[in-house]
């Protein structure tokens, strides 16, 4: 055999870290026009490098034929393992303390892999490979996830204007200001485990709420209200790239970065199910959402008629 598992590894690496560059920037949705750019020219760069020393291994190639549930633990373990390292690396600037311990065991699950192939014998080499190899990506990664913290102008996140429904019975017109008064006054965390604290509310039509938002994270969050969807419609749209503005269910949105705390009033008028969500890329899908239940007020609902005396002869 000619060939080595390092090299094999590493071309396996720089090819499929290409294509899921090139498939990430085109699926995940252009959501930063100069960062999809350039998430694309290295993967274009990382593939073609990749295919290069894979063409040059080809004629080492005497891989024997594996056996159904072989080849079906192979590809799972490549699948997860090439996905995690990928994807952690493709979503650094927007969840770095995951994606600092998902790297890195991506990495390893896919030595792991390769370790399994068959068309590759174990040797001292491989395991200095993947013992530098891994102490190397660990140090990395940990190291990008520290200067991300320290540098928060760096993190990945859209910007939304925080703004909220206005009641117009409260408008002044001659001064052009907005008066609310606030029924009660509600706090929701946030948090790097992509969820919100509480994730459920009950409120009641005709209230106006002040919702008191403190991100607990390390990464930037946001708090979107709208329907459902409409904020489905949009995480998609985002994911499209046709999506120029974030004018979210009406521009109900606070976005705050790492340790920020901030208000959104909001007026609710009528009965309605509502959902809250953080559109920042990726957390929305690993479930970063709530309910918000608006049902009608007990003010609002219809009276019982009054019994009239004054027809009564005593």
């Amino acid at each position: 055999m000619n060939s080595n598992f390092q090299l094999h590894h590493g071309a396996m690496l720089l090819k499929y870290s290409g294509i899921s560059f090139i498939s990430g920037a085109v699926n995940h949705g252009f959501f930063s026009g100069e960062r999809s750019l350039w998430t694309a020219a290295v993967g274009v760069l990382l593939f073609v490098l990749g295919a290069m020393m894979e063409h040059r291994l080809s004629d080492a190639s005497d891989e024997p034929q594996a056996n159904l549930l072989h080849t079906l633990v192979l590809g799972a373990l490549l699948s997860v393992g090439l996905g995690f390292f990928t994807g952690g690396l493709q979503h650094f600037p927007d969840s770095p303390a995951r994606s600092s311990w998902v790297v890195p065991l991506g990495f390893l699950i896919s030595v792991v892999a390769m370790a399994l192939n068959g068309a590759f014998r174990w040797k001292k080499s491989s395991t200095y490979y993947t013992v530098i190899g891994g102490v190397v990506v660990s140090l990395s990664s940990y190291g990008a996830w520290q200067w991300l913290e320290q540098h928060p102008e760096y993190l990945g996140t859209h910007a939304h204007g925080s703004s909220a429904a206005i009641d117009p019975s409260h408008h002044d017109a001659s001064s052009g200001l907005t008066g609310m008064i606030v029924s009660r006054s509600v706090e929701i965390s946030m948090n790097d485990s992509m969820r919100f604290a509480p994730d459920t509310l009950q409120i009641q039509a005709g209230e106006t709420i002040r919702f008191v938002v403190r991100n607990d994270g390390k990464v930037p969050h946001e708090l979107v209200l709208g329907t459902s969807n409409d904020i489905r419609e949009h995480a998609e749209a985002m994911k499209k790239g046709v999506s120029d503005h974030h004018a979210h269910a009406g521009g109900i949105s606070i976005d705050l970065k790492a340790g920020e705390t901030g208000e959104l009033v909001v007026h609710f008028p009528q009965e309605v199910v509502l959902e809250m969500a953080c559109l920042v890329p990726g957390h929305y899908e690993a479930g970063m959402r709530g309910t918000v239940q608006v049902a009608r007020s007990i003010s609002t609902r219809q009276p019982k008629a009054a019994h009239d005396h004054s027809t009564h002869k005593h």
